[in-house]
């Protein structure tokens, strides 16, 4: 509502529309941001608890995973969907960080609010944490980082430990290590001198319930969950050649409804002999290829089964997208998407073995060869629930691995780095001069919360252990490796322990967290109204 000349007052904004301006909304959306980092600060760490998640159809969801966690929460808030938001860009980007991004954005969020209620203006807040963001960028990237050999699988492996340490498969420890490297070295290609690695179009993670955790396996080709479509075709075939279709082995049918009006009774028999006779043209032109096996995205008629089984080839039908692709990866053939077009060039050859398997009550296709860029990991294990969690926790180190094998530079778990550029920072604010200072020494002391944290969630003396650690980084520059021992709580050179983290999962964190901060900072106004009246407000606006 504004006032005019004459003092009457002038209604700009709809009926039924909230605003909120001002140091309000920056203090509501300090709040929202804490509030969500408060749900999962548990989760943080080795000795991080679970969190149950009910969805509304009952289903329920046990994990340790932020983005998993905010995933499933429903927020109304609009700071807090933000929130959520950062978590999903930290899983698609890095994988693994997803609980640190979120604890770092609140806490950075909160130390914003004693500069807000000092009356600094909110530009100058974001100018020393774009600042602040910038230096710790360019330190950790060249004082508090090492190089790692990726040609050596020892060196992969304390990463993914360190990863894998604060999950639920930290029990099966080795399998999992051994699996996310094994995995990551068969879909690793290199074209025109750069690495490419897509773990979600060529590593897939088939589940199968039943049997142990210590029965999950890399598998080099592709597993389906299909089987043979006649119970006389060859369940197992060496050195398959492999046709791949993208069309129906069946009659075509009328892209509209098609009525025939039929005078004579021959020409029944003449339409089901013109029926034949296409799918016979189309099985023909596949026979003339001698293949062994043929796939197909699409159904297949029992005609065509059969002309396709007394020419001694079996057959699968309604293959997803991405497994056709993925077999195109292990056997080398070409997606065809007509029969008339399928040349001898086309044919897989590559692939080793095929084999049809019986695992528990279902039967799973096996298609292998020890040369191919593409692999499906199986995983077993009691529940649906366990293995859903055993697969989140793979899918983080699966990224650990291809995060090292790209940028091949490690910086130290634990909070080592955050106290590291902690200290930094409040040595670099001491020179600085004017207001800005104080929002910028702010962020280190926001970067303390990741160690604190880990100290609270193992049940340590947050205050005295803070304090020592601090000491120790004080003391000596060469003592940037200590950090906090998430399973005691005691304060251990990281060196020690072995517990390293990829650079560009920490980077990202920072980068996530801190201009998450500033784009929130820079709100100073929520509109929100409805645009259409809801049922029950148009019916008392109807007349009576």
């Amino acid at each position: 509502m504004m006032r005019g000349a004459g003092q009457q007052p002038i209604i700009v904004l709809s009926q039924g529309t909230k605003r909120e301006s001002g140091h309000q909304v920056q203090v509501g959306n300090i709040n929202a941001c804490k509030t969500i980092a408060d749900v999962i600060r548990t989760s943080l760490g080795p000795r991080a608890m679970l969190k149950m998640l009910m969805d509304p159809m009952g289903g329920i969801v046990m994990t340790n995973d932020g983005n998993a966690i905010l995933r499933e929460i429903t927020v109304k808030h609009p700071a807090a969907k933000s929130m959520i938001e950062i978590a999903r860009t930290q899983d698609e980007e890095t994988g693994d960080g997803t609980t640190s991004v979120i604890i770092l954005a609140g806490e950075v969020m909160a130390h914003a609010q004693t500069y807000l209620e000092q009356k600094t203006h909110p530009t100058l807040i974001i100018q020393a944490y774009r600042q602040a963001l910038e230096d710790m960028i360019q330190w950790a990237e060249k004082k508090f980082s090492r190089d790692v050999d990726i040609t050596d699988d020892k060196e992969i492996a304390k990463v993914v430990r360190s990863c894998l340490g604060t999950k639920m498969i930290s029990k099966w420890m080795d399998l999992a290590v051994n699996i996310s490297i094994e995995a990551v070295k068969t879909i690793r290609v290199e074209k025109a001198g750069v690495r490419e690695i897509d773990i979600k179009r060529y590593c897939r993670i088939e589940k199968i319930p039943g049997g142990r955790i210590e029965d999950s396996q890399v598998v080099k080709g592709v597993v389906l969950n299909k089987d043979i479509l006649h119970a006389k075709m060859k369940r197992r075939i060496e050195n398959p050649r492999i046709v791949l279709l993208d069309c129906n082995l069946e009659y075509k049918k009328g892209e509209s409804q098609t009525s025939l009006e039929i005078m004579r009774e021959e020409d029944i028999s003449a339409i089901l002999e013109q029926e034949e006779q296409a799918i016979r043209k189309q099985c023909d032109e596949i026979i003339a290829l001698k293949p062994d096996l043929v796939f197909t995205e699409k159904g297949i008629s029992d005609l065509a089964q059969h002309f396709l089984l007394k020419a001694g080839i079996t057959c699968l039908r309604r293959l997803k997208k991405t497994d056709n692709n993925r077999l195109s990866r292990v056997c080398g053939a070409r997606i065809v998407h007509d029969t008339s077009d399928l040349r001898d060039e086309d044919v897989g050859t590559q692939a080793q073995l095929f084999e049809v398997i019986k695992i528990a009550d279902e039967y799973y296709t096996y298609v292998t060869s020890e040369s191919t860029t593409a692999c499906t990991v199986v995983l077993r294990g009691p529940s649906k629930d366990v293995i859903n969690e055993v697969e989140r926790n793979l899918q983080d180190s699966l990224h650990v691995v291809r995060n090292v094998m790209i940028n091949p530079k490690l910086v130290p778990g634990g909070g080592a780095l955050e106290m590291a550029l902690s200290r930094e920072i409040e040595q670099q604010g001491a020179k600085m001069d004017g207001v800005k200072k104080w929002p910028y020494k702010a962020i280190g002391l926001a970067l303390e919360v990741i160690p604190r944290t880990l100290i609270q969630n193992c049940g340590g003396s947050t205050i005295r252990k803070m304090t020592e650690l601090r000491a120790i980084h004080a003391q000596d520059a060469a003592n940037w490796t200590f950090g906090v021992d998430g399973c005691t709580g005691d304060l251990v050179d990281m060196n020690k322990l072995q517990i390293w983290d990829p650079l560009a999962v920490r980077l990202q964190v920072l980068k996530t967290a801190i201009e998450t901060s500033v784009m929130l900072l820079r709100i100073d106004d929520i509109v929100s109204g409805t645009k259409k009246a809801t049922g029950g407000e148009k019916q008392e606006m109807m007349p009576q």
